[in-house]
C-alpha cells in the first residue's frame, strides 16, 4: 500500500450526470479518494455556486483549484493537479 498523500479532492456532482459518473469510476480506479457534494441539495449548489462561480456538473476542487466541464475536458488538468501525469 503505497503512503502517497493524496490531496483534499471535493466533487461537485449528480447521481445521473455521465461526466460525474466517468469522472468518479477514474479517480476510484486511481485509487484516489474524494468527498463527493450532491448538487441536488439546494444548499450544495448554493455553495457551489458561491466557492466556483459556476453551478454546473461535476465541478472538482483539487486543494482549492477548481475544474469543471466535461469528463474529457478536466481529465488531464485534474491528472497533473494530482501528478498522475507530467504536465506539459
Amino acid at each position: 500500500m503505497s503512503s502517497h498523500h493524496h490531496p483534499w479532492i471535493e466533487i461537485f456532482s449528480t447521481p445521473t450526470c455521465p461526466d460525474c459518473r466517468a469522472l468518479k469510476a477514474w479517480l476510484e480506479g486511481e485509487g484516489i479518494p474524494f468527498v463527493e457534494r450532491d448538487l441536488r441539495d439546494p444548499a450544495i449548489a448554493e455553495e457551489a455556486k458561491r466557492r466556483t462561480g459556476v453551478r454546473v456538473a461535476p465541478i472538482t476542487i483539487v486543494s482549492g483549484e477548481v475544474f469543471y466541464g466535461t469528463f474529457p475536458q478536466q481529465k488531464p488538468r485534474v491528472a497533473a493537479a494530482l501528478g498522475l501525469v507530467q504536465a506539459d
